[in-house]
């Protein structure tokens, strides 16, 4: 019984690795400035960076990897190919339309925090917003990131309405504070996408170039000139006043996206996307 066990546990673990590569691979890191800057890179391009859990998990693992590097003084965070991220993964969103309220309240919370593990990186991150972020992408780019810079054909917006759901990922409690109140609402309540020049116009990014990680680039190494325990000091500072108020909002939105994931509204708003149309809203 020994030697069968062991024979299966001796097939099973080439899968186990090969999945774990996968997953890794999901987010890539790299540096940069003689090792001061890292480079992180959401890398799913053929999904236009969608975020999911396995990428999370990554991110996680990546995350990990940076804090344990000494000399890096800042961080840039990137999607491959074309996009920077185009927000939630539409079949991991029909999942939640068919889970639980109380299981999706847990799940979601979850999921935040995933991709906001940004936020424990001891450094400056900056969110080189390269093509589309969109959803659940951009409140990466807002949360994950102390600055946000974009390339001049960059979109972006807080779509959720546009689907039937309400904003999670903190997405109602950074985005007042970046870009005010009013212009918080607007976005949010209408889910428009706008262009880098209206963002930068906005406050929503600080810089608009032609190539977002270049633009990135020149302001990390910028940082880099500075005296790191101030930068480092000056970063906790910054998030400590960003993080009262952050776990509520965690929950609220989870749990006001719990109210909307078993509507017929959010089933149509997710299959219109798919099917590149106007969605058709019954309020139900």
């Amino acid at each position: 019984m020994k030697a069968v066990t062991i024979s299966k546990m001796m097939l099973r673990l080439p899968q186990q690795m090969l999945h774990t590569r996968k997953c890794s691979n999901l987010v890539m890191t790299h540096l940069e400035n003689n090792d001061q800057i890292a480079v992180i890179t959401l890398n799913n391009p053929s999904k236009l960076n969608a975020l999911t859990e396995p990428m999370g998990d990554a991110l996680i693992s990546r995350v990990e990897e940076v804090k344990k590097m000494s000399g890096v003084r800042a961080a840039i965070v990137t999607g491959a190919g074309k996009a920077f991220s185009a927000g939630g993964d539409l079949d991991w969103l029909l999942a939640r339309h068919r889970d639980t309220p109380e299981n999706n309240i847990k799940i979601m919370q979850e999921f935040y925090q995933k991709f906001l593990v940004l936020r424990s990186l001891p450094m400056p991150v900056i969110a080189a917003i390269n093509g589309p972020a969109v959803g659940a992408g951009l409140c990466l780019a807002m949360g994950g990131a102390d600055i946000r810079v974009a390339s001049k054909t960059a979109r972006m917006g807080v779509t959720f309405t546009k689907l039937g759901l309400h904003p999670g990922m903190a997405a109602t409690h950074f985005l007042p504070s970046i870009v005010g109140p009013q212009t918080a609402a607007d976005l949010l309540l209408t889910g428009r996408l706008v262009k880098a020049e209206e963002a930068l116009s906005l406050g929503l990014v600080a810089r608009v170039g032609d190539c977002a990680v270049s633009v990135a680039m020149d302001l990390a190494r910028d940082i880099c000139l500075s005296g790191p325990v101030s930068v480092r000091t000056l970063v906790q500072t910054l998030r400590d006043k960003q993080n009262v108020g952050l776990q509520e909002a965690y929950r609220v939105e989870a749990t006001a996206q719990s109210i909307c994931y078993p509507t017929n509204d959010l089933a149509e708003g997710v299959k219109a996307l798919q099917e590149k149309r106007a969605p058709v809203f019954e309020n139900k």
